[in-house]
C-alpha cells in the first residue's frame, strides 16, 4: 500500500520527525530499564563516580538506542514507501530491542553477565531452572511491550506537530550529547590515572565500551609515561577490595595450643603415595587421616594461595595488593604462636614474599645459622636441616612452620641413564624417582618429630600445591597448568592430629578446606566458615555440588561426574570425568551461577 496523500519527500520529512520522537521516548524506556544495572552494581563512593553513573546512564543509552535507530530504522525511512508498514516495524524493532534489554537486565542481576551467545545458550538451555523460568517469564512482557509501542506510535504521530512547536528537541538532544561526551572524558581521565570509583563502572551496563586514551595524552604532555607505569605497578590487582573475614571472628573455646606443621611436596600427585614410590608417606597416610579425593584449588603455584587462605586464586591479586594476611595465621599469632618458614629454593617464588607470608620470617638458606658455615647449596636437606636446629632449640612455646620440598620439581635431575625407555617413560620414571627421593626427606621430619616427643602434640598436614599430568588426557598434556583434569589437581592430603583417629576420607575435599579446619578444630573459633573461606571443614561428609578451582582467567568448577571451565569472557567447555570434552551438553546453571557467586562473594559491596 503507497501513501497517495502526500509527496515522497514530505512523507519522508514526517517520518524522519516521528522517528527522532519514537526515539527519544524509546531512550527514557532503555533509560527506566537501566535503572536494573543500578541497583546491581556497588554505589560509588565518591562525587566523581556519582557524576560519572550519572552522565554514562544518560549517555550510554541516549547513543545506544539512536544509534540503532540511525542503523535500522533511519535508512529504512527511505525504502519503505507505506508509512504504516514503517510504523509497524519501528514497532517490532523497538519490542524485541526492549524485551533482549530486560533479558539482559534480568541476567546481569542474577549471574552477574551481560548476554552473549554463551550466555543466551546457557540460559534458555532445555533445563529448568529458577533463573532460566525467570527470564522466560519475560517474554509474557512481549504482548505488553508490543501494544505500549502502538500506542506510543499513533500518539507520537498525533503530536508530532506540536512536539516539534515546543522546541525541546535541540535542547534534549544537547542533554545526551553531552553526557556521552562527558562520561567518555571523565572515564579516559580516569583510566590514565587509576580513579577507581570510575573504572570499577566499566561493564555495569550492556554494549559499554567507555574510550582510552593514554597514547594520545601522552603525546600532547598531558600524561607522563614514566609515572604512569610506576602507577601501573603499584595498582596491579588493587581494582577491588575484599573483606576477609566478613565478619567478626569469635571463638566458643581456648586453642587447644597444638604446633602446626605443614609440608608441602610441590608437584606431587596423590597417586604417588605407594608402598613402592613413597612407602614412608604411605605408612603416614595408612596410620593418619588420609583425604583420598583431595584436589588443589589451582593447577599452578597458586595452590598455596588457596591451603593458606582459603580462598579462590582470583582474590590474590587484590590480596596482595591489600597487604592482608592469611587469617588462621594471624589468629595463630594472636593465640602466641611463633613461626618458622622454610623452603628448599628459597622461596624464589614471589607469591610468598610478596602476598602469603610477606608478614612472616622466611627463612634465608644463604645466610648462615648460628655456628655454622654458609650452605653452599640451597637444597630441601638444607631446609630440613635448618628447621631441625630452631626445633631443637625451640622456647616452649607453639609454633607454626611450613616446609616447601621442592625435589619433585626438578624431577629432570632423575632421569635414568643407559636406558632404552621412551621419552614418555623416562618421563614418568624420572618423576616417581624424584617423589622417592622427596619421601625420603619427608621421613626425616617425621624422625625429628618422633625423637623430640612433638608426635603428640604437633599438626602434621602433608600436601602439595599442585598436581602433573603424564598425558592421561591424551591432550599432550606434560606437566601442570595446562588443564583442570584430576590429573593436575588431586594431591595429597594427609593429616596427623593428635587425638583423633587414623581414616580414610573419600568424600570430595579441597585446599580451601583447610584453613577452616584448623581455625574451628584447633583455635577454636564458632564463626561459619563461610565468614572467611569458600571452603569448608575438611571433616564435613555431607555431598558438596561442587569445588572450585582456576586463577584470574578461568574459574573450574568440578562435580563427581563433569568440570566445567568458564573464561572471563563467560565461555565454557564441559568436561567428563576423565576430561574429555562433551560436546552435547550443557553446564548446570545452578552450579555456574554459584561458582560465580562465591568469585564475588569477599569483594567489597562499595567501591
Amino acid at each position: 500500500m503507497v501513501d497517495s496523500e502526500n509527496s515522497y519527500g514530505e512523507r519522508v520529512s514526517r517520518l524522519v520527525g516521528w522517528g527522532h520522537w519514537f526515539a527519544f521516548f524509546n531512550i527514557i524506556a532503555a533509560m527506566l530499564v537501566g535503572t536494573r544495572y543500578i541497583a546491581a552494581s556497588p554505589w560509588p563512593d565518591t562525587l566523581l563516580g556519582q557524576l560519572y553513573l550519572l552522565t554514562s546512564w544518560i549517555g550510554h543509552f541516549g547513543f545506544l538506542v539512536f544509534a540503532l535507530y540511525l542503523l535500522v530504522l533511519f535508512p529504512l525511512t527511505f525504502i519503505v514507501p507505506s508509512r504504516k508498514l514503517f510504523r509497524l516495524l519501528a514497532v517490532c524493532f523497538a519490542t524485541f530491542g526492549l524485551t533482549v534489554l530486560l533479558i539482559d537486565a534480568q541476567a546481569y542481576q542474577s549471574i552477574n553477565l551481560h548476554l552473549s551467545p554463551v550466555v543466551w545458550d546457557l540460559l534458555f538451555n532445555d533445563e529448568s531452572t529458577t533463573v532460566s523460568a525467570d527470564l522466560q517469564h519475560l517474554f509474557i512482557l512481549l504482548p505488553p511491550i508490543f501494544l505500549a509501542q502502538l500506542a506510543l506510535s499513533e500518539w507520537v504521530w498525533k503530536k508530532q506537530r506540536k512536539l516539534s512547536h515546543k522546541h525541546v528537541g535541540r535542547p534534549l538532544a544537547a542533554v545526551f550529547f553531552l553526557c556521552f561526551i562527558s562520561s567518555h572524558l571523565i572515564f579516559i581521565w580516569a583510566d590514565a590515572y587509576f580513579y577507581n570509583p570510575v573504572t570499577v563502572q566499566k561493564a555495569n551496563f550492556p554494549l559499554s565500551y567507555p574510550m582510552t586514551a593514554k597514547s594520545f595524552m601522552e603525546k600532547h604532555g598531558l600524561l607522563d609515561r614514566e609515572e604512569y607505569l610506576k602507577k601501573l605497578k603499584d595498582n596491579e590487582g588493587a581494582v577491588d577490595l575484599v573483606s576477609y573475614p566478613l565478619t567478626e571472628i569469635e571463638f566458643n573455646r581456648r586453642s587447644e595450643n597444638l604446633n602446626v606443621l605443614i609440608v608441602s611436596i610441590n608437584n606431587l600427585r596423590s597417586d604417588m603415595l605407594t608402598a613402592q614410590t613413597m612407602p614412608v608417606s604411605y605408612g603416614f597416610a595408612l596410620n593418619n587421616l588420609n583425604f583420598t579425593n583431595h584436589y588443589s584449588s589451582s593447577n599452578d603455584d597458586f595452590g598455596v594461595f588457596g591451603l593458606m587462605y582459603g580462598l579462590p586464586s582470583s582474590y590474590a591479586s587484590s590480596i596482595k595488593a591489600q597487604g592482608t594476611n592469611p587469617l588462621f595465621m594471624s589468629i595463630l599469632r594472636d593465640q602466641g604462636y611463633s613461626f618458622k618458614l622454610y623452603s628448599g629454593d628459597n622461596f624464589t617464588d614471589d607469591l610468598y614474599s610478596d602476598t602469603i607470608f610477606r608478614n612472616y620470617p622466611m627463612v634465608d638458606l644463604t645466610v648462615a645459622a648460628e655456628g655454622e658455615t654458609v650452605p653452599t647449596v640451597v637444597s630441601d636437606n638444607t631446609a630440613i636441616e635448618r628447621w631441625q636446629k630452631d626445633i631443637q632449640s625451640g622456647k616452649g612455646q607453639p609454633w607454626f612452620s611450613y616446609i616447601e620440598l621442592t625435589t619433585v620439581d626438578n624431577f629432570d635431575a632423575y632421569q635414568p641413564k643407559g636406558s632404552d625407555l621412551s621419552a614418555e617413560q623416562q618421563f614418568v620414571a624420572a618423576y616417581s624417582a624424584a617423589a622417592t627421593a622427596a619421601d625420603s626427606e619427608f621421613a626425616k621430619i617425621l624422625q625429628t618429630l618422633a625423637d623430640q616427643g612433638l608426635m603428640k602434640n604437633t599438626v602434621v598436614v602433608l600436601t602439595s600445591n599442585h598436581g602433573i599430568e603424564f598425558n592421561e588426557t591424551k591432550t599432550r598434556s606434560w606437566g601442570s597448568n595446562s588443564n583442570y583434569s584430576q590429573y593436575q589437581l588431586r594431591v595429597p592430603m594427609v593429616i596427623h592430629w593428635p587425638g583423633k583417629l587414623a581414616a580414610d576420607y573419600t568424600h570430595m575435599t579441597s585446599h580451601l578446606d583447610l584453613t577452616g579446619t584448623i581455625m574451628q578444630d584447633l583455635s577454636g573459633v564458632s564463626t561459619n566458615v563461610k565468614s572467611y573461606s569458600s571452603g569448608r571443614n575438611l571433616f564435613d561428609e555431607r555431598k558438596r555440588q561442587w569445588i572450585i578451582a582456576g586463577d584470574t582467567r578461568e574459574l573450574a568448577l568440578i562435580t563427581t561426574t563433569d568440570t566445567t571451565v568458564v573464561d572471563k569472557f563467560g565461555n565454557y567447555s564441559l568436561y567428563d570425568h576423565n576430561y574429555r570434552i562433551l560436546d552435547d551438553k550443557n553446564p548446570k546453571l545452578p552450579i555456574l551461577m554459584q561458582g560465580f557467586t562465591e568469585l564475588q562473594r569477599f569483594y567489597a559491596k562499595s567501591q
